[in-house]
């Protein structure tokens, strides 16, 4: 069983006269460890699949099944790394961080979740950016 598969994915947007092809008949099959990377030009369908892979967009045809379980939403197990940087310049680096850990985990307390966050914050060594905005 591959980590993560896709079986003839298609995505379409639009009906009828405006119906515009994005994907079609996308097979693949990722294992578990393997590095893969997505290129192509503006245009070509890179971030419709992505987000495809993530839960965020569901395909038109086909199935995408992710530890042999089909993708129907999003989940903390896959995530998207953005070019562009994404977060809120009025929040802190904390509360940026704790936003997307409570969506993730919506039943865990809120100690529980200011422990998460702390313990990623400084994995990633912004312990001492923790309190801070965002300015230009």
């Amino acid at each position: 069983m591959a980590y993560l598969e896709l079986n003839n994915i298609c995505k379409t947007y639009g009906q009828g006269a405006v119906k515009t092809e994005v994907l079609s008949n996308i097979n693949l099959k990722i294992e578990e460890g393997e590095f893969v990377a997505i290129v192509g030009f503006t245009g070509s369908g890179k971030t419709t699949l992505v987000n495809l892979i993530n839960g965020l967009l569901a395909p038109t045809i086909g199935t995408i099944l992710f530890k042999g379980e089909p993708v129907v939403d999003t989940s903390y197990e896959r995530g998207v790394i953005f070019q562009n940087y994404s977060f809120l310049p009025w929040l802190t680096v904390e509360q940026n961080v704790y936003m997307a850990f409570k969506e993730g985990f919506p039943k865990s307390s809120k100690s529980d979740l200011k422990t998460i966050v702390s313990d990623y914050v400084d994995m990633v060594s912004l312990t001492l950016a923790i309190h801070t905005r965002h300015t230009k």
